[in-house]
């Protein structure tokens, strides 16, 4: 939960919270990679990369996201013009980006909206004390618009139910294997995800060695299948889009929201059926530490129209209840 076991991340941290972005000061210096595309963008206002793009990384080994010494945010996409690494910095206000591979120029046109340039952080209004002390204290909050869905989706599928070691270490394992190394100076270190056909062809035993259940595995087999349809979601509004993919068997209200509020940066996309979610924002506004989906959706209700941002600023603020009952056991049926 946002900043409360910090360092190690949990999977509300990565959703609510923030990655952490070395500074540029005292970087440790790292060699001159093979020069790519480039571009620099100046953001409209306070930007902050950890929180902006936090929520794209999927525990501390994804192999499409990682940070460096030098300040840099890396991330690797399997964009429509094909697979793609972005280098991302912040510069003295401007934003410095580098990209390499296919997908190395559709990465660079979205580069602002990825980092928020569709957001309206002034459309929103603070109705709690706790909130708006959040955002004074977090003003680089801006929520990003990827442009990819099945990028969110396929990961989104994985977390269902399972603890965020397990979502975190399928992902891993899947895309290490399946994926293809990411372009650019990356050293093989980096992995852009499977196509969907690559997905379409995972044999059963490999989702079972990764602990990936039959169920979850069977809806991302559902998913790539109509992949096309699910990315032309890109043009709907984020509600459209989030009834486009629940068309899917095995997608329901949490997995679309999940995705809509990476893919579209849906402002009021609040994720309901999560475990934790609802008692976090109970506790932080109203002390209640036992709110269900409908006492979270009654307190967030005076931000209609902004109530993801405000349940990203909760789980910024860090006020989360006091454990009192064990977390989700952890299982691994790769072992059975």
């Amino acid at each position: 939960m946002a900043g409360r076991f910090s360092p190690r991340p949990t999977r509300t941290t990565v959703r609510g919270g923030h990655v952490v972005v070395p500074g540029a000061s005292g970087a440790v210096p790292r060699p001159a990679p093979a020069a790519g595309l480039r571009r620099e963008w100046t953001p409209p206002g306070p930007l902050d990369l950890g929180i902006v793009l936090g929520p794209l990384r999927r525990g501390p080994g994804d192999p499409t996201f990682r940070t460096t010494p030098d300040g840099s945010v890396w991330r690797a996409s399997r964009t429509p013009a094909g697979p793609g690494t972005l280098r991302v910095a912040l510069r003295g206000g401007a934003v410095e980006a580098e990209a390499w591979g296919p997908g190395a120029e559709w990465l660079l046109h979205q580069l602002p909206e990825m980092l928020g340039s569709a957001d309206d952080p002034d459309a929103f209004e603070p109705r709690h004390r706790l909130v708006a002390v959040t955002r004074h204290r977090r003003p680089g909050l801006r929520l990003m618009r990827t442009g990819l869905v099945l990028e969110s989706l396929i990961p989104s599928v994985l977390e269902q139910k399972v603890t965020a070691d397990e979502a975190y270490r399928a992902w891993r394992l899947l895309v290490r294997k399946f994926g293809e190394p990411a372009p650019g100076p990356v050293e093989g270190r980096m992995h852009v995800m499977p196509e969907p056909r690559t997905w379409a062809l995972i044999p059963s035993w490999e989702w079972h060695r990764a602990g990936v259940d039959n169920k979850r595995a069977s809806t991302i087999l559902r998913a790539v299948r109509v992949a096309a349809r699910l990315e032309q979601a890109m043009g709907m509004e984020p509600a459209q889009a989030q009834a486009r993919l629940e068309v899917v068997s095995g997608i329901g209200p949490w997995t679309s929201a999940e995705t809509v509020q990476r893919s579209h940066g849906a402002a009021d996309s609040v994720t309901v059926g999560d475990l934790h979610l609802p008692r976090i924002v109970g506790f932080a506004l109203a002390g209640d530490r036992d709110a269900d989906d409908a006492a979270m959706l009654e307190l967030l209700a005076p931000y209609a129209g902004q109530r993801h941002r405000a349940a990203r600023l909760i789980l910024l603020s860090g006020r989360t209840p006091p454990r009192r009952m064990p977390g989700m056991p952890r299982t691994d049926i790769g072992r059975l």
